[in-house]
């Protein structure tokens, strides 16, 4: 069942969402070689709950962290650890949420580590616009999947391909609520956009194919192929004035 917030709810989700986004500005500044992904899962957390918001993700399902990071080939859900020290050229998508006043927000970012390659600065790019031209269909009246359509055409016109086995989803009192959001279908199906729905949109775009698998940690999706992977996302509320991004700051 698709839950519809109301105006407050609304409200309590931006507070959630600034957090997540300010979350995020503070990891960019930070990622660099030589630093650990535990180090930034950190400062994500001491960050988050000086704001009186809780990580979200931390103990969700035994999760253990407060951010996913997800490095190169890592498609989602990254543990962060001591172990892994961020090189020269490497590209890491950090994934966070906050929960304030019983509702969450949820954004993910994909960044370069110093000097990156050409092709994955692109990857990079295309992912984050890509996520940009499906909420150009986030109006009400339209169909869910003429999101997830826009999302699938810019990126394969790069020649990219997008994850099938993981997609966005409602959010709000819970992480994930209905309904799943792909990033790749056919327009005009699924349930009409109304005000108060709110979305997270997650474009996880691969440089190879899109069949993934999990590591045996049961946790981290790497890209079956070996190659780069890039995750872009926002938590999206559906106004009668179009869409408002409420993880964007």
């Amino acid at each position: 069942m698709i839950l519809i917030k109301t105006d407050k709810e609304i409200e309590f989700m931006r507070q959630a969402g600034k957090i997540v986004g300010n979350t995020l500005l503070k990891l960019e500044e930070v990622i660099r070689p030589g630093i650990t992904t535990a180090e930034l899962d950190i400062i994500a957390e001491e960050y988050i709950t000086k704001q009186g918001a809780k990580p979200s993700f931390k103990g969700y399902y035994g999760f253990p962290a407060s951010i996913c990071a997800s490095v190169n080939n890592e498609v989602v859900h990254g543990i962060p650890s001591k172990k892994v020290v961020l090189q020269e050229g490497d590209i890491i998508s950090i994934d966070c949420g906050a929960l304030l006043n019983g509702y969450h927000g949820d954004a993910a970012r994909t960044f370069p580590v110093g000097k990156i390659s050409n092709e994955a600065e692109r990857l990079i790019e295309v992912t984050k616009e890509s996520f940009f031209k499906g909420i150009k269909k986030a109006f009400v009246g339209n169909r869910l999947t003429d999101i997830s359509a826009e999302i699938q055409k810019y990126a394969e016109s790069f020649g990219y391909s997008l994850v099938r086995d993981y997609v966005g989803h409602g959010i709000g009192k819970d992480m994930h609520e209905d309904p799943e959001v792909p990033n790749f279908g056919r327009p005009n199906r699924g349930p009409k956009l109304i005000k108060g729905m709110v979305l997270a949109i997650e474009p996880m775009v691969n440089i190879g194919n899109y069949h993934v698998r999990v590591e045996s940690n049961n946790w981290t999706v790497v890209t079956e192929d070996k190659s780069l992977s890039a995750h872009y996302e926002n938590t999206v509320a559906i106004l009668d004035d179009g869409p408002e991004i409420l993880t964007l700051i």
